[in-house]
Parts: C-alpha cells; sequence; structure tokens
C-alpha cells in the first residue's frame, strides 16, 4: 500500500506530509508577525476571510530555521488550519516502502521516493506544543490590527 504524500525540501534533505491533511499550498505567504509568541511561529495570515497561524518548518523539526519561504503548505489540524513554510515548491509523490525510523521529533519514519528518501513527518505532533496560542492575538494579527 503506497501513501500520497507532499514532498518538501529543507537544505538537501526532503520532507513529506501525507496528502490527506493538505487542503493546500500557498505562493509567497505574507504574515503579520505576532511578537508574544515562539520564534517557530512566523505569524498569521488571512486565507479567504480564514485566520491561519504560519510555522517555519525547518525550526519545528529542528534542523534550523527558515525564517522566510516562498511557500507555505496549509494543513488541517485538530486546532484549525496551520500554514508550514517551506523552502521549495511542494510536488506530490507517492511514498514507497519505509526504510527505517527517524531520529527527529514530530516524525513518522524514513520513506523511499524516487531519487531518494524522505522523512515523513507527523503535522498533529509538530503544532501540538502551539495549540494553545492566543486566538485572538492571531486573529487580531491577521486583521491587520497588530504591529507589523
Amino acid at each position: 500500500m503506497t501513501l500520497s504524500a507532499l514532498i518538501f525540501p529543507i537544505g538537501d534533505d526532503h520532507y513529506a506530509v501525507a496528502a490527506d491533511t493538505v487542503r493546500e499550498v500557498v505562493s509567497e505567504p505574507r504574515p503579520t508577525r505576532l511578537p508574544t509568541v515562539p520564534a517557530v511561529v512566523l505569524g498569521a495570515f488571512n486565507l479567504r476571510g480564514e485566520v491561519v497561524p504560519m510555522f517555519d518548518a525547518g525550526a519545528l523539526l529542528g534542523v534550523g530555521p527558515l525564517v522566510e519561504g516562498p511557500f507555505a503548505i496549509v494543513v488541517t489540524t485538530a486546532m484549525g488550519p496551520a500554514g508550514i513554510v517551506v523552502a521549495g515548491l511542494p510536488r506530490v509523490v507517492d511514498l514507497g516502502e519505509q526504510l527505517g525510523p527517524s531520529d527527529l521529533r514530530g516524525t513518522l519514519g524514513i520513506y523511499g521516493i524516487e531519487g531518494g528518501v524522505a522523512v515523513l513527518v507527523d503535522v498533529e505532533a509538530l503544532l501540538l506544543p502551539y495549540s494553545n496560542l492566543d486566538a485572538s492575538a492571531v486573529t487580531a494579527a491577521a486583521e491587520g490590527r497588530a504591529a507589523r
């Protein structure tokens, strides 16, 4: 059984999120900064009237901050939609067989992909520590009421 996933680069490595958690990919997201959140939270943006907090994929995974990226993968989570900024254009692939475990927190294992390997990310596990973000601050920022 194969798993369809969106893969994206961070540095020289590839990471993947299950395609069934992905809502859309946004080009050049422009978040409003939030002054009281951890650095892994890049801010929030308004996506057709819906407030979406935006996270740094590299910082979430502990492989180094990206700070900015040309794309955000918008995923559906138990806490609502979340944008994950990635360093390059994500693409859909079918993951091959699991090759082994991953040492990174919030990941489900290393999988074969055409031409290499990708680490499958558990989005819910990565974002769980940030589920208590102040919703009113995120909403105010996305509506443009917070300082930039």
